[in-house]
């Protein structure tokens, strides 16, 4: 039978067969390896996580054009949404890009005329991401925790953060041509190949994350903001 969408009563083990990438999310929810045949809500009633937002962001990752209902919407639990996402930025940041740091500098260095350009290019985009989820963590999420405090703060909403809320992928996308397309052919290429599945894998990683902030956070708000 194919599934179309994950439940909290299935077994976690059936999600990563289904989407194998899910192992990636485990950590940003503090879950661990070694869960068995365990369903999901019992491995995340045991470590206090909420089942149904994790499905519900599984099913995003997964399924294609996946769209939460206004009954999900509203049954989020916005201290595991906030939680989640400030541990995606920590991932994203401190894990992944830092990886792949790694690897544009060994390349880098073995380029004459392109290294500098490379190097530039690459730290432009890790700040560019910085600063986007900076924003986000100084201005959005203490103003959504003021919320489910049941304050009211001023002087922002939710549609200020949709309009400043930027595009963080396509400078990601020039990356990945330079180190297929414009690199001379001799130049590490196993390394190359092995950073470009890197960085497509990020590219599809923060594609969803912008699409959980779309379908989540953004309707969640303002549900809330309609409430007050």
């Amino acid at each position: 039978m194919k599934i179309t969408e994950f439940t909290t009563g299935m077994k976690l083990s059936d999600l990563l067969i289904s989407n194998p990438q899910l192992i990636l999310m485990l950590p940003r929810f503090g879950l661990g390896l070694g869960f068995g045949d365990k369903k999901v809500s019992d491995i995340c009633n045991a470590h206090d996580v909420s089942a149904s937002l994790f499905t519900l962001i599984c099913n995003i990752y997964t399924f294609d054009n996946y769209i939460p209902s206004p009954e999900q919407i509203e049954q989020i639990d916005g201290d595991s949404l906030l939680k989640y996402l400030s541990a995606s930025h920590k991932y994203f940041l401190e894990k992944r890009l830092n990886h792949i740091g790694k690897h544009i500098e060994r390349i880098a260095a073995q380029c004459d005329n392109y290294g500098k350009m490379l190097m530039d290019f690459f730290t432009g985009y890790k700040n560019e991401v910085a600063s986007h989820f900076q924003k986000e963590e100084i201005n959005t999420f203490p103003y959504i925790s003021a919320l489910l405090r049941n304050e009211q703060p001023k002087d922002y909403s939710i549609d200020d953060y949709v309009k400043e809320h930027d595009n963080i992928e396509d400078k990601l996308n020039d990356l990945i041509n330079i180190i297929v397309k414009y690199l001379p052919e001799d130049i590490l290429p196993e390394e190359r190949i092995s950073v470009w599945f890197d960085l497509v894998q990020v590219s599809t990683d923060l594609n969803k994350h912008a699409m959980i902030e779309d379908t989540i956070l953004v309707p969640f708000v303002r549900h809330i903001e309609r409430s007050k």
